[in-house]
């Protein structure tokens, strides 16, 4: 009877082998055919990332490796490293390194997991580090590679069985949505609901509310307002962002917005004009409060770190790091990779050119509406907030 049991389950454990095979080869994007067989995710040798939930990611800042887009990370290699690490089930940290020597050296010393460089594989700087580093997972060019340490062949594996060409069809087709698409999906109303009696929108009464929370005058909010969502509640942005002044999840929750505040317009705006409140106070270096507006609008919409970066650029280069005409200059020349790789920049790239319209716009809506809509003193509320009769006058696209 024993023999029995034992020659059936010999039986039942040879079928759930066939039944369970896997792929075990497989041509890598370097042209290698490997055996995958020991690449799957439950690989013993690739269980440390897995016990510790992160994988960390070793990289450089730019348009095509990583960067930081209105509190959003993005690039191509994050987006797709993102993918891998949800794949895998674990969460991705990205540790930013001044170029790709430090990168290659952080690799070697297992102080990441994951290598995202900017790299011929047939460069001098890779054939020192020939005997440290395995390329592996996606490339979307010869000079944009993947590649972990020597030691760890079993996540090589991994990654290279994980990688197919549509996963990067994907993360490309995100990252031209977001370069082609409207930042803001929102309807677009126009920029004056009633000129003719000075009304600007449906929320001038809490712009005017609210107004000394920030230190703006009134119009100002409203223009901002307008640049972030054209008095549009329900507005959402490709990175996330909510409501009339386009809030993002990360600063709500440093507000103490619940989930419903950013949709309700008082809660919104009341929110946003704290948050103005604090980058002031960051810029408190800048004695002008007209100069000082135009560096707090810059960085709600690009960073306040980002900004920084452009001051110390500005002063290095010799300009007025206080005067917001000269900085603008470097805020558009932390896309090019000789300013966004400089040994005063700390924060890398940034898409410099929306940052600068962004507060150009602003600025031009602004001195329209002082042209067209009475002042009145900050903080007044001079009435109940109004309730149009019909809706917003809507452009026709």
């Amino acid at each position: 009877m024993k023999r029995h049991i034992s020659v059936y389950l010999l039986f039942a454990l040879l079928f759930s082998l066939v039944g369970c095979k896997k792929e075990t080869e497989r041509t890598t994007i370097w042209g290698e055919t490997l055996d995958v067989g020991v690449a799957a995710v439950d690989d013993i040798q690739f269980s440390d990332i897995q016990l510790n939930g992160e994988m960390i990611v070793l990289t450089i800042s730019g348009p095509d490796t990583y960067f930081d887009y209105h509190g959003r990370d993005a690039g191509t290699q994050f987006l797709a490293c993102e993918k891998f690490a949800k794949h895998v089930g674990v969460s991705l940290r990205v540790e930013l390194c001044k170029d790709t020597a430090e990168v290659l050296n952080r690799l070697r010393n297992r102080e990441g997991d994951v290598a995202v460089l900017q790299l011929v594989k047939s460069s001098v700087l890779c054939q020192d580090f020939k005997d440290d580093i395995l390329f592996c997972g996606m490339a979307k060019s010869d000079s944009s590679q993947w590649a972990v340490s020597t030691g760890n062949k079993s996540l090589a594996d991994t990654l290279n069985g994980w990688y197919d060409a549509k996963i990067l069809a994907e993360v490309e087709s995100e990252m031209k949505r977001m370069n082609t698409s409207p930042y803001v999906t929102r309807h677009v109303y126009s920029p004056m609901q009633d000129s003719e009696h000075g009304i600007i929108s449906s929320y001038d009464a809490y712009f005017k509310q609210y107004a000394s929370v920030a230190g703006f005058d009134w119009r100002l909010l409203a223009a901002q307002c307008y640049q972030e969502s054209a008095f549009d509640v329900r507005a959402v942005s490709w990175a996330g962002a909510q409501g009339l002044m386009q809030i993002m999840p990360s600063t709500a929750s440093h507000l103490g917005m619940s989930s419903g505040d950013v949709w309700n317009a008082e809660r919104n705006i009341e929110a946003a004009t704290r948050y103005i409140k604090e980058l002031s106070a960051q810029f408190r270096d800048i004695e002008s409060s007209a100069e000082r507006k135009k560096f707090v609008l810059a960085s709600y919409n690009g960073g306040y770190n980002h900004i920084r970066d452009a001051m110390a650029l500005t002063r290095k280069y010799g300009g007025n790091a206080k005067s917001w005409s000269d900085v603008r200059k470097y805020v558009l020349l932390l896309s090019d990779s000789k300013y966004y790789t400089d040994e005063v920049v700390k924060y890398g790239y940034m898409r410099g050119s929306e940052t600068a319209g962004y507060v150009d716009s602003i600025i031009s809506r602004w001195n329209s509406y002082k042209n067209k809509v009475a002042g009145g003193p900050v903080g007044s509320t001079d009435s109940s907030i109004p309730r149009p009769a019909k809706k917003p006058h809507r452009f026709k696209l």
